[in-house]
C-alpha cells in the first residue's frame, strides 16, 4: 500500500521580529520546518539553505539511512557558506521533517526544538524530544513540563545543524496510517500553546491549509514573540506526486527557483 501527504504550510514573521528565520516546505512526499537559531548570524540563511538543498536532491528516498545521508549532505552545504564567508560562523538551524520513502514507509527526522506531533484516533502525541537545556531539567524532574513553557532559559538548545561533521540528527521509521494528521511547528508555536490547546486546534475538522493557519493565528493571539510556523499533513492512500513543494518563511524568500547559490 502506498501513501501520500495532503500537506499545507503557513508562516508568520510575528509582530516582534524584523525577519522570518523559520523556513518550511510542504509536499505530497514530505514536509519540514527549520528554525534559524536566534542569537547567531543569518538564521534565515541557515534554515532556508538547509531545506532547499535537501529538496534539491529530489523526492526519492529509500530508507532512514538514505535520508540521514541526504540531510548530512545538506548540512555540509550549510557549512560551505561559512567556509566561504567566515562572518557567518555560528549560524545554525533546528530541523524537523517527515518524508515518505519509496517503499511506502514514513520517516521522521529531528534535531533541535522544533516539534512533530501526531493526531491519531483523536489523541495527540508528541513525536519528538526537544534538544534543549530546559528539556534536560524536565527529564531530571527539576522543572515541570508546565513550567518549562515559561522558563527564562527555554530557548537554549543543545543540538542543531551548523554545517559541522559532528552535528547529530535522528531519523526514525514511523508507521503511516490513513487518517493520521501530523503537525510540524517551530517553537514560536510550542512555546506559547500548551499541548492540550494544540490538540484541540489540530483536531478541528478542517482542511490542512485552514488548520495550519488556525495554529499560527492562535500562537500569535497567545502572545508569541517569535516567528510562527506550522505544517499540517494528513496521511491518505495514493502515490505521492513529484510536484514542487509549497515554501514558507525564509524558504519562500531565499533561493526561490534558483538553487545555484546554495553550495560554497
Amino acid at each position: 500500500m502506498t501513501f501520500r501527504l495532503r500537506a499545507a504550510v503557513f508562516s508568520d514573521v510575528g509582530p516582534h521580529r524584523d525577519a522570518n528565520q523559520d523556513a518550511a516546505f510542504a509536499a505530497s512526499w514530505g514536509a519540514a520546518v527549520a528554525d534559524g537559531v536566534g542569537g547567531g548570524p543569518a538564521g534565515d540563511l541557515a534554515s532556508a539553505a538547509l531545506v532547499h538543498r535537501l529538496v534539491a536532491g529530489g523526492s526519492d528516498v529509500g530508507d532512514a539511512d538514505e535520508l540521514e545521508v541526504r540531510i548530512r549532505g545538506a548540512n555540509w552545504d550549510l557549512g560551505a557558506h561559512v567556509r566561504r564567508d567566515p562572518t557567518l560562523a555560528g549560524m545554525a538551524t533546528t530541523f524537523t521533517c517527515l518524508w515518505l520513502d519509496r517503499h511506502g514507509g514514513l520517516l521522521l527526522a529531528h534535531t533541535g526544538d522544533s516539534r512533530a506531533y501526531l493526531l491519531r484516533d483523536g489523541h495527540l502525541i508528541r513525536q519528538t524530544r526537544d534538544d534543549s537545556y530546559v528539556q534536560v531539567l524536565v527529564d531530571q524532574g527539576i522543572v515541570s513540563a508546565a513550567d518549562a513553557m515559561s522558563h527564562p532559559r527555554r530557548n537554549i538548545i543543545t543540538a542543531s545543524l551548523r554545517g559541522d561533521d559532528t552535528d547529530h540528527v535522528r531519523v526514525v521509521d514511523r508507521l503511516p496510517v490513513e487518517g493520521d494528521r501530523w503537525l510540524l511547528c517551530s517553537d514560536g508555536v510550542s512555546d506559547y500553546l500548551p499541548d492540550d490547546v494544540i490538540a484541540d486546534l489540530v483536531g478541528i475538522d478542517v482542511e490542512v491549509d485552514a488548520a495550519a493557519q488556525l495554529i499560527v493565528s492562535a500562537a500569535l493571539e497567545a502572545g508569541s514573540r517569535d516567528n510562527v510556523t506550522a505544517v499540517v499533513c494528513d496521511v491518505e492512500r495514493g502515490a505521492p506526486g513529484v510536484e514542487e513543494p509549497s515554501w514558507a518563511g525564509a524558504a519562500a524568500d531565499r533561493f526561490a527557483g534558483d538553487l545555484s547559490g546554495l553550495a560554497g
